[in-house]
């Protein structure tokens, strides 16, 4: 019988990845649903790198289709369109082909009897486990539409939060780019056709112009190792911080450098406290609830934090106190007013407003961050730019002086 390598999830949400042998596909699913798990994902073991390597270029689903989806299907939801018809309306609707692809097998799974949370639990890389939690406590609870409005707010906040940071980063790493290109297309195309007169006519070549033109010189006939050294590095790089060490590393600089080190905090805290204010008020146990949303948010000490402060509450301390110990990594006032929350008995009420301040205020930081580079920008691009002017014009004058 044929071996399978496959992908499943357990009752708890736990993703399995083993091997199996087993006759066919369905046996593999009956043999799997007798141990308590559900079948995701079978591949047959001489088709496992050819099917690996295809979907590591598959293309992601945009958040803003997922955003669109989880709107609309909240407003269906609510006019008490059956989730058969919903999701009919829904695939049609999708643009993105693997939504689409995603949402026709949930509307087949769903006509069959199956749960909404069930169904969409076969396609992780499209609804996380965050997303997954929710729709399932909106089942169990009856409150399916309002769990909906809460979830769309969530990924409209958190997309709008990412496009906000990114977008104020774009401007600097285009400026720095153009610039790159121009001191490369000068020190390769103009300085060598200019170096040969330079030498005719015995002028004095200062140490930064004779710099550009050995760099000229090298990438015109070491080309390859231009392209090839950059890569490597580059490529060194993403692999190290890939590892343990190397996101550790990573993470302890960001949480050490002056001005990334307070964009840092605000962006985990606004993530973490807007994930865990979204369950909570969707009726997710705080255990829970923090078990979901460690996978949410991305700097290891965060997690940590997240971690340790579950196996506390398991004992019976309050979240508060429970993140007392990483008070360093949390912006001011944070842990404050998750205290207040638990006291007044409005903790989801208390995050979703702190989570709504460090969101602004991050956007804020940002725009300012933004501003302030600008002259920065201006100052190196000058600087720049004044390098390579006087890299052919003083060489020039001492050309003319010689004539003279």
């Amino acid at each position: 019988m044929p071996n399978y390598f496959y992908t499943a999830k357990s009752i708890s949400g736990k993703t399995v990845k083993s091997t199996s042998v087993a006759k066919d596909t369905h046996e593999l699913a009956q043999n799997l649903k007798e141990e308590g798990l559900i079948l995701i994902d079978a591949v047959l073991e001489g088709k496992k790198n050819k099917k690996s390597l295809l979907f590591s270029f598959s293309l992601r689903v945009p958040v803003y289709e997922k955003i669109i989806m989880t709107r609309n299907l909240s407003v269906m939801v609510a006019t008490g369109l059956s989730l058969v018809n919903s999701f009919e309306v829904l695939s049609l609707q999708a643009r993105n082909k693997k939504l689409k692809n995603a949402l026709i097998n949930v509307k087949e799974r769903v006509n069959k009897g199956e749960s909404l949370s069930s169904a969409l639990s076969f396609y992780p890389d499209i609804f996380s486990e965050f997303f997954l939690s929710m729709i399932k406590v909106g089942e169990e609870s009856g409150t399916l539409e309002e769990v909906l409005k809460i979830l769309s707010l969530h990924l409209e906040k958190e997309h709008r939060l990412k496009s906000e940071i990114h977008g104020a980063m774009i401007y600097p790493c285009i400026v720095l780019a153009l610039m790159l290109v121009v001191g490369i297309i000068i020190a390769i195309v103009v300085l060598p056709r200019l170096s040969a007169f330079f030498l005719s006519m015995n002028a004095k070549i200062p140490f930064y112009t004779q710099i550009l033109i050995n760099f000229g010189q090298f990438s015109t006939e070491r080309w390859p190792l231009l392209i090839a050294i950059p890569f490597v590095f580059i490529l060194s790089i993403g692999l190290w911080l890939r590892t343990k060490n190397g996101k550790w590393s990573k993470d302890t600089l960001f949480l050490e450098l002056p001005i990334i080190s307070s964009l840092v905090k605000k962006s985990n805290c606004a993530i973490l406290i807007r994930s865990l204010s979204s369950l909570l008020s969707s009726g997710v146990p705080l255990a829970r609830s923090l078990e979901v949303i460690s996978g949410t948010v991305g700097n290891l000490y965060f997690k940590k934090a997240i971690n340790e402060a579950l196996e506390k509450i398991k004992k019976g301390e309050k979240l508060s106190e429970a993140l007392l110990t990483y008070k360093n990594i949390f912006p001011f006032g944070a842990i404050e007013m998750m205290e207040v929350g638990e006291e007044t008995g409005k903790t989801s009420t208390v995050l979703k407003t702190l989570a709504d301040f460090y969101e602004e205020e991050l956007i804020r930081t940002t725009t300012k961050l933004s501003t302030a580079i600008e002259p920065v920008l201006l100052i190196i691009l000058g600087l720049g730019v004044a390098l390579f002017a006087f890299s052919v014009i003083e060489p020039m004058y001492s050309s003319l002086q010689a004539i003279r």
